[in-house]
């Protein structure tokens, strides 16, 4: 087969041009790192799908651990290397910074959570929430309000309505929000305060029935993210808190419920 001239001219710039990509490649290897993140249990999801598209976009990566923002709190202060903490709350990671365990001026608010109370049984939570009142459910789940701010919120509403002393002996407690969520689609509770994140999916409840709970019934959940000691000098770290301001980020995180 005989190749023609003007293609035989175009050939040794095939050559050349995967030798710069290849350099492009490895210089974009050399200069990843990798984060170790904590992060709060109500925001697996979305910090998945971040990851990933961090990972694709930027090269670094992202290793998550997931849990409630008390643990990751009680982990940090006995020097767990995490090097980023996205919280559940704001407190946390002021409190983290006041005693020299995240850099100051990293702090911010990265996501406004919401609480749903919610029922794997499609007609058993009604649009107000009144179902609590009621005796068709045996088990209420909560996220346990010591170590998890979606539970210490579940605590407010149950307040706020007079219903926390008639609940008390059918709660069931979760170690984390992600828990508490599991004690309600496995059936062994048949009501829970979880977050919205949780069961929406491409902009309403996935399956089951819920009570979307209005704001005014407890604290604001300001979920904060800062970067911790260990990753001050840590370029992937720095870069994922960039990114989560971004709007790719942004898109995700509103996506699963989520405000700002």
């Amino acid at each position: 087969m005989t190749i023609p001239t003007a293609m035989q001219s175009r050939l040794p710039a095939l050559p050349r041009a995967l030798a710069a990509l290849g350099l492009a490649l490895a210089a974009l290897a050399a200069d990843a790192e990798q984060v170790h993140v904590a992060v709060a249990a109500n925001f697996t999801a979305p910090m998945q799908k971040i990851a990933a598209a961090f990972a694709a976009d930027t090269g670094h990566k992202a290793e998550l651990s997931f849990g409630a923002t008390g643990k990751f709190y009680a982990q940090i202060v006995n020097g767990a290397p995490f090097q980023l903490l996205l919280s559940a709350d704001e407190a946390t990671p002021a409190k983290l910074e006041r005693e020299g365990l995240a850099i100051a001026n990293t702090r911010f608010t990265y996501a406004l959570g919401r609480l749903v109370l919610w029922s794997a049984q499609p007609d058993l939570v009604d649009a107000q929430g009144a179902v609590l009142n009621t005796e068709r459910f045996r088990h209420l789940a909560i996220a346990n309000p010591k170590l998890a701010p979606y539970g210490a919120a579940a605590v407010q509403v149950m307040q706020k309505m007079a219903l926390d002393t008639a609940l008390q002996p059918r709660l069931v407690q979760g170690e984390s929000i992600a828990q508490a969520y599991q004690f309600v689609a496995s059936g062994n509770a048949q009501l829970g305060f979880v977050a919205l994140s949780q069961v929406m999916v491409d902009g309403r409840i996935a399956n089951g029935s819920a009570w979307l709970v209005p704001t005014s019934l407890h604290d604001p959940i300001r979920q904060d993210a800062a970067l911790l000691a260990p990753g001050k000098d840590n370029a992937a770290a720095a870069a994922l808190l960039q990114y989560l301001r971004g709007d790719k980020a942004r898109a995700i995180i509103r996506s699963y419920g989520y405000g700002f």
